[in-house]
Formats: structure tokens, sequence, C-alpha cells
């Protein structure tokens, strides 16, 4: 019944997007558990795949085929949070940090919303979510390099911060963009805390790993560890992490963030487990017609709890 009535409104919404010259996204009523995904398809060549069809993707959760209730490769609207480490060991590097953060907040549309958030061995939020530019820009530049590195603990409250942004029945992409040059150095939050948080949301998390420029900075265990996070994470959520050699590359990384949110799929399904049992769910889905490509997405769910 659930996943009739999915259907039926997927249908219905359908219909008015024919009938109205600028669509909005379809929502669903507060009762369906919709499993949302946001899908990222490359070539082998690295390059987007933007000409896939719902009948192009299979969805499995826990080895088991699901029926796509929810199918669009629109231009949905996008939350995000720009992270900026500020601790002391940026200050060489912000003022081209902050120029290619500027140019990123210039490829966001007029329906997306961002905030702006430095961490240092606080976390302190320069711009709250806006649509508008210059606000943006400008909290961007009010960004100064002092202090520690708690890395961890930014994370942390940035998934709570954007998580909060996430309005029911709403068809919204939410992803954090993190640049940082080091490992945690402050935290009281655990990296599997971290985890374990992502795990839960519906945000992807892009990360920016600016390596050091000496062999020995890269080799030191703290640094190899917030590498390891921050990929687990890219991993976890479908989202990406980037290493580039120096701060020279960062505007052609932040490009590649932008084209990536600009040319994602968006998927729902209603799961045909009816147990609430409150157990990870695994999530795979593939394009059996054409293999040779590479999906990501998030790795999975946790079903709801009696």
């Amino acid at each position: 019944m659930r996943r009739a009535a999915a259907a039926i409104l997927v249908l219905l919404a359908a219909r008015l997007a024919a009938q109205t010259p600028s669509p909005r996204p379809p929502t669903f009523e507060v009762g369906i558990e919709v499993i949302n995904l946001t899908v990222s398809v490359t070539d082998p060549r690295s390059r987007y795949v933007t000409d896939l069809a719902d009948e192009d993707f299979t969805v499995f959760e826990d080895g088991v085929k699901q029926e796509l209730t929810l199918f669009t490769h629109e231009n949905l609207p996008i939350s995000l949070a720009l992270m900026i480490d500020t601790s002391a060991s940026m200050d060489e590097k912000l003022e081209q940090a902050q120029m290619a953060a500027v140019r990123f907040v210039r490829t966001l549309r007029p329906q997306d919303r961002a905030q702006v958030v430095q961490f240092n061995d606080r976390d302190t939020v320069l711009q709250e979510f806006t649509a508008d530019h210059e606000a943006l820009e400008t909290a961007v530049r009010r960004t100064h390099a002092a202090g520690p590195t708690a890395l961890h603990n930014a994370l942390y409250v940035a998934l709570k911060s954007l998580a909060k942004e996430k309005k029911a029945g709403e068809l919204r992409r939410r992803a954090i963009v993190l640049l940082s040059d080091g490992e945690d150095t402050a935290s009281l939050v655990s990296d599997d805390q971290v985890i374990e948080l992502a795990r839960k949301t519906e945000i992807a998390i892009y990360s920016i790993s600016l390596r050091g420029r000496r062999p020995s900075d890269r080799e030191r265990l703290a640094f190899s560890q917030a590498a390891h996070l921050l990929s687990v994470l890219a991993r976890e959520t479908g989202g990406q992490v980037y290493f580039p050699n120096s701060i020279s590359e960062l505007d052609t990384v932040y490009d590649r963030i932008a084209e990536e949110l600009r040319t994602q799929y968006s998927l729902g399904y209603v799961s045909n487990n009816k147990r609430r049992d409150g157990k990870w769910r695994r999530i795979v889905v593939r394009t059996l017609s054409r293999d040779e490509l590479q999906v990501r997405h998030k790795l999975g769910y946790y079903a709801p709890a009696s």
C-alpha cells in the first residue's frame, strides 16, 4: 500500500510538471518512508554521464532488488556547508584558499543555499544559510588563521546543522565541502562518532586535503589518520576526497565538485523490507546495461526502529 501511494504521488508530480513552465521537485507525504539516493555517475575517463534514464538504474537493498518510485535528473536545489580550515598552519595558504572558495560560491544558483564555517580549535559560523552570494563571499574573506585544528568537532557540528535544513518531503541535495591542510589536533569528538553520524544523514561529504610540502609531513601518523577519515566519509556518503599537491590546484578541485553537484541523479524507493529493527541496510546501485560506468552514492542507511 505504501509503495502504491508513493507511485501515485510520483505520477501526480510528473503530471503537474508537464503543465507548469518552471516545475518544482515532487514531494512526498510524511508517512511515506522514501529512501532517497543522490547518485553520481562517471565513465572510464572520469567524465560525468548525464544521459541516463530511470530504466538504466537498478537498486539493491541487502541484495534484494527494489522498485524505483522516484527518478529525476533535474538541477535540484542544494544546501551546503562550505568549511574552511583556519588553523595556524593555513596562514600562508589562506589568501589563495579564499579566492578559490569565492570562485566556488559563484557557481551556486539562486535556488541554492550555503553557510560559511571556519574552524580551528573551535568552529565559527561566519554566515548562516543564505542564497546571497555577496554575503557568502564576504564571509569567506573574513576567515583568518590561528590556533590548532579540531576537524572532528567541526564536521560533527556541520552535519548536525545541515541536517536541520532538511524539510519533510522536500527534494534538496545536501553536501559539505571542506578544505583542510592537516590532521586533527584538538577535537573532543572521535572519528568513529563522526563516521556514525555521517551514516545517519543524507549528506554527501566532499573533502579537499592539502598535502604538506615536505614528504615527512605526509608520512606523519596523524596526517594519515586524517586522510583515512576523510576517505571513509567520502565513501560512506557518496562524496569524494581530493589530495591536491599544491594550493594552486584548488580552483580545479572546486570546479570538479561544482560540476558533480550539477550533474547528479536523484533516485528514491520505498523499501520492501518492512521490519522496523533499526539495523543497517546496505545499498548498491548498478547500471547493468552499461557496466563500464562508475556509480557513487551513500552505502546504506539505518532502518527505522519501533
